[in-house]
């Protein structure tokens, strides 16, 4: 319902109204943001740039795209992987109680990767980047067990913090990506505000265990 009131001459007035076009072109923008920027996407670009950073020459890509595929592109699969046996809806896994087999596998897939990095000689950059989501993870799931934290927010988060300490600080101007996941989030009704600051607090806190990795 929208407010109107009518003025001298008998015209009427809603500014500040949304109408049913703006909330579906907000809801569409929403929908390609949180769809673009999902946690495989962030991954599968940042890895790779981690790694090239880690080894210093192409090599890295290699090892940064086994990170992305054990971090990102293999839970993504698992979650497709159920949604077609009707566990759940979408890759968003609305109910917070049916998350935690999704961590586990994430967990699972990091830690087989770290093990395949030690025994390849991967650069340390990337192997610790690994151990840092791995805890990331850990994080994530443990504040699950009582509160619907932001997965896609925290691993924004984290893509671009690591950036930033392996390449430039400069990379922190890609933040405005994450302030754009957690509106997406938001808009969409997937969670509150406090959830997504909260994930995105926690990704900006995998430069703490990078750090005492390294």
């Amino acid at each position: 319902m929208t407010d109107s009131s009518t003025t001298g001459t008998g015209s009427t007035s809603c500014a500040g109204d949304a109408t049913p076009d703006d909330t579906t072109r907000r809801t569409s923008v929403a929908r390609t943001v949180t769809d673009v920027l999902q946690p495989r996407n962030a991954l599968l670009a940042g890895m790779l740039g981690i790694g090239l950073a880690a080894a210093g020459e192409w090599t890295g890509l290699l090892w940064g795209f086994l990170g992305a595929l054990c971090a990102g592109l293999i839970p993504a699969g698992y979650i497709e992987w159920e949604r077609g046996r009707g566990t759940w809806g979408d890759r968003h896994v609305v109910d917070r109680t049916k998350r935690a087999p999704i961590f586990f596998v994430i967990l699972g897939s990091i830690g087989a990767g770290s093990v395949v990095m030690v025994l390849g000689n991967a650069p340390a950059g990337i192997l610790v980047a690994m151990l840092a989501l791995w805890v990331m993870t850990i994080g994530l799931l443990a504040v699950n067990t009582v509160w619907k934290i932001s997965v896609d927010s925290a691993v924004a988060s984290a893509v671009v913090s690591l950036l930033a300490v392996v390449h430039s600080p400069w990379w922190l101007a890609a933040y405005a990506l994450t302030v754009a996941v957690c509106w997406s989030r938001v808009a969409l009704g997937y969670h509150t505000l406090a959830q997504t600051v909260a994930g995105a607090g926690l990704g900006a806190a995998t430069t703490v265990a990078y750090a005492f990795g390294g």
